[in-house]
């Protein structure tokens, strides 16, 4: 495992190393849909839809952090899309996780069908026993949003990569900081940025990085033709966040690693699912791979009633869909069609002071049992 927090040293000064006296710290929002350009049109900044300094701040920080090039996109989604486009041909074969973001499956289903892309499904659990061979893109979501099992990135891009075919791992649930998915083998690491990486909830945003220059240059072709640009203030709100990354992440696991154990030994709760416990199903690859377990866990409960009330009755939780933020935030996932049970809470932990978290919640379980 590299030595991550090195990185975010890096990152942290990264910009400022390059200053020039009088200039700002923070980068400028520029908002710019022309540029000035005599002569020959090669330039960096040609035209507002092919790339934006402010772009050009936030990709140099997500590069530190991966290790990698990095191009920035204007959601999650917009990131995997333009992976996806970046790395298959019509009639190519892909293998996809059956339990990771459902958006991913709809958008193969609804769109993709149409270039004949062969699509097979399989739980993320159940991918290192999966024959690999003849698969031209293997994607990989681990831990898997939002049932949290996990699958051994470095043996399967090993796998992959000797049958000729290509890896992407969307590391949105872990971040770059929790697990490096490039030094692990993957050819490609997608993130929806809106969640931890930038986690203040306030904006949407995305990225993909990788090392092969080729493929790269594919990603960032489909940006500027397809024009799935990020605003410049989006960016700017997206390079703030980074910023933070390891402090909240730091508080964010050492919260989360309290809290599964509580819930671990509560009686309200029937069943936990979190990679840092001894016992989970996850436990032994995560260890391998993962810096920590993360910032999420899977809590169920006994009905979708009695998870509702635990979301609902909670004052340090925050009912909403997506994870990340600085607050702790919940939903019963099975209402989007998951293939959870009724009472699965994916519980997302923010960066509230530990003692009173822990304590709310503690509180509310005792009023379920």
């Amino acid at each position: 495992m590299p030595d991550l927090p090195d990185r975010m040293i890096d990152l942290l000064h990264a910009r400022a190393g390059k200053l020039t006296k009088g200039e700002s710290l923070t980068p400028p929002v520029v908002n710019a849909a022309k540029y000035a350009l005599p002569g020959a049109p090669e330039h960096a900044f040609p035209y507002g839809r092919f790339d934006n300094p402010t772009w050009a701040s936030v990709e140099t920080a997500l590069g530190i952090l991966e290790d990698a090039e990095a191009v920035c996109f204007p959601s999650g989604m917009a990131a995997v899309t333009a992976a996806i486009m970046a790395s298959l041909k019509p009639k190519a074969k892909l293998l996809l996780p059956s339990d990771g973001y459902y958006t991913v499956r709809v958008l193969m289903a609804e769109f993709f069908r149409q270039h004949e892309i062969e699509v097979t499904e399989v739980p993320t659990a159940e991918m290192g026993d999966q024959d690999v061979s003849g698969y031209d893109l293997v994607w990989l979501e681990t831990p898997s949003n939002p049932g949290l099992d996990v699958c051994d990135i470095a043996a399967i891009a090993a796998r992959v990569h000797e049958s000729g075919g290509l890896v992407i791992a969307d590391n949105t649930t872990a971040t770059p900081l929790l697990q490096p998915v490039l030094d692990l083998g993957a050819d490609l690491a997608v993130s929806s940025d809106t969640k931890a990486l930038t986690g203040h909830s306030d904006v949407l945003f995305g990225h993909v990085a990788g090392r092969d220059e080729a493929l790269m240059e594919r990603v960032r072709n489909w940006r500027k033709l397809s024009g799935s640009t990020p605003g410049p203030a989006e960016a700017y709100l997206a390079y703030r966040g980074l910023m933070t990354l390891e402090l909240r992440l730091q508080r964010m696991c050492d919260s989360a690693e309290t809290l599964a154990n509580l819930f671990y030994t509560h009686r309200a709760v029937t069943a936990v699912r979190y990679p840092g416990l001894a016992d989970d199903a996850a436990f032994k690859t995560a260890s391998k791979q993962m810096a920590r377990p993360g910032f999420i866990i899977g809590v169920e409960f006994a009905d979708a009633a009695t998870a509702d009330r635990f979301i609902d009755d909670c004052p340090a939780i925050f009912h909403a869909t997506s994870f990340g933020g600085i607050q702790t935030s919940g939903e019963r996932r099975a209402r989007w069609g998951d293939a959870v049970p009724e009472g699965y809470v994916r519980l997302s932990v923010g960066c509230e002071p530990a003692d009173p978290l822990v304590a709310a919640i503690r509180k509310t379980l005792d009023s379920l049992a």
